[in-house]
């Protein structure tokens, strides 16, 4: 049987036309697909911005199932579902594309650290610390660093707060010596009353000393721990030391200042520091303190109390006058009581320390605020100075 080429040449064209359509039928269905993901995508933020979160979630999971591959529609579900508190779907989805094998290095990270983010907010924070451990030498690090840092502050785990705060020091990252200190100082609190180890503490205090010259707090600190092993004269020194390297603090050490300096036989030498320190920031507590030395070198009390008055002629105040008035003779005995009573009541409040950042106040000084973990946010002074 001989073979038409005829049948050939006329067949060609047909099968031609039949692939040329076939090619149309599967580009409309592609022009449709990519036309129905960025609706369902637009749509969800739509949804989004109207604060419909239950529909942009439906919406993006939508877009998700007709374009897997997007990872930026993994992204946006992700924080979605972390926003709304659903942190288990949040996690999934960020753990979905940390197992994608085609994702690029920085979608990689940007991943871990919303894995991270995740677990935070679920409270899951071991989970959370191994997390942002793992994006040490990415974009992300400073941001791991610091959120890390935060973690340890608020666990009390002190000594590796100090190792993230050097890491953070290292990396140019901003200076952390003032915080070193005072990480130095809760260990040392820690070894000397949990562990009962004086030597320790006493050494961490001093390294904190050497380290940030200028803090307050170790030499405060570092005075009280040798008073209390009756090295009365070391605690002076440090105290006395405070002037020159952190005097906005005098008024914190006022009163300590006194009792030890009389102690010590240095009392003049303490009433000289503060009424020193008095000439260059007055101060209700430097005041007292200073009434307080008068009267212990046997100033009469009439003239010592003048101190009380001079401080109100220079800023008033409702404290100085309670204080003045507790020795001051009622002509009815038996309402000073009751008088005095009324104005401590009344100044309470007044003798609080204030916190700068969060607005806190404590009857008593924090190194660090209870309320926005801030460091040295009090300001030395009380509420009625501010």
């Amino acid at each position: 049987m001989e073979f038409d080429l005829s049948w050939f040449l006329l067949g060609l064209p047909v099968v031609f036309a039949l692939g040329w359509f076939a090619s149309r039928l599967d580009l409309r269905q592609l022009r449709i697909e990519n036309r129905q993901a960025p609706k369902a995508y637009f749509r969800g933020l739509s949804y989004l911005l109207n604060e419909q979160q239950d529909q942009a979630i439906d919406a993006f999971i939508e877009a998700v199932q007709r374009d897997p591959d997007t990872s930026e529609l993994h992204f946006a579900l992700g924080n979605l579902f972390r926003r709304r508190g659903e942190y288990e779907r949040a996690v999934r989805v960020h753990e979905h594309l940390l197992s994608r094998a085609d994702l690029s290095k920085n979608e990689r990270e940007r991943a871990q650290h919303a894995l991270a983010q995740d677990f935070l907010k679920a409270g899951l924070i071991d989970r959370a610390e191994r997390a942002l451990r793992q994006l040490a030498g990415t974009r992300y690090q400073s941001q791991a660093w610091l959120t890390l840092l935060s973690l340890y502050e608020r666990s009390r785990d002190w000594a590796q707060a100090a190792d993230i705060a050097r890491s953070l020091q290292q990396a140019g990252e901003g200076d952390f010596t003032a915080r070193l200190a005072h990480y130095q100082c809760e260990l040392a609190a820690s070894a000397l009353n949990k562990n009962k180890d004086p030597a320790a503490a006493r050494q961490l205090l001093q390294d904190a000393i050497r380290n940030a010259p200028d803090a307050a707090r170790p030499r405060i600190q570092l005075a009280g721990l040798l008073a209390g092993q009756d090295d009365l004269p070391g605690a002076f020194e440090q105290l006395a030391q405070v002037e020159q390297h952190a005097p906005q603090a005098i008024a914190l050490i006022a009163s300590e200042l006194v009792r030890i300096g009389q102690a010590t036989g240095q009392l003049a030498r303490a009433a000289g520091l503060l009424r020193r320190s008095y000439a260059a920031a007055p101060c209700i507590d430097v005041a007292n303190a200073i009434v307080q030395a008068d009267i212990a070198t046997g100033v009469p009390l009439p003239q010592a109390r003048e101190g009380y008055i001079r401080h109100m002629t220079q800023e008033p105040s409702l404290i100085a006058a309670t204080r003045w008035l507790s020795h001051e003779p009622f002509a009815q005995e038996n309402a000073h009581p009751v008088v005095q009573r009324s104005l401590e009541h009344a100044t309470r409040p007044l003798t609080r320390y204030r916190c700068a950042a969060c607005g806190f106040e404590a009857q008593g000084y924090f190194w660090q605020c209870p309320g926005c973990q801030a460091w040295e946010s009090f300001p030395p002074k009380r509420i009625e100075e501010l």
